[in-house]
């Protein structure tokens, strides 16, 4: 009477590999770079982050930030980012292009004068 089609998506997930976008600051800059593998490390406080994935270049226009990129992590096996330096993780479908921005609360010159807390006593 009946027919029913049984998807099995767990097979289709398996066969297609995860994509990560990791957002995070690195000194004065936020970098946004794209992974394939990404794990907690066993160093406390650390993200684990491996098969770094850049875009080919077939293109006549070139991107500075992703050659930046590039040239930084070239080489790079594994990387390790402070999990306190992490903005945001995102599993996407579709690579985008991994970039460097300035970071627009950087070097702002406005700070809190050291040791201007009040104390209760």
């Amino acid at each position: 009477m009946y027919n029913f089609t049984c998807i099995d998506y767990r097979r289709d997930k398996m066969t297609k590999k995860t994509l990560y976008r990791i957002t995070f600051a690195n000194q004065e800059s936020i970098y946004e770079i794209y992974a394939r593998t990404m794990k907690e490390s066993e160093l406390f406080g650390f993200l684990e982050v491996e098969e770094l994935v850049f875009g080919e270049q077939t293109a006549l226009v070139v991107d500075p930030s992703e050659e930046r990129l590039k040239l930084e992590f070239n080489g790079v096996k594994r990387t390790f980012i402070p999990m306190h330096a992490i903005y945001r993780i995102d599993e996407v479908d579709r690579q985008g292009v991994a970039k460097v921005k300035d970071n627009p609360h950087q070097g702002s010159t406005i700070r809190p004068f050291p040791g201007t807390e009040r104390r209760k006593d």
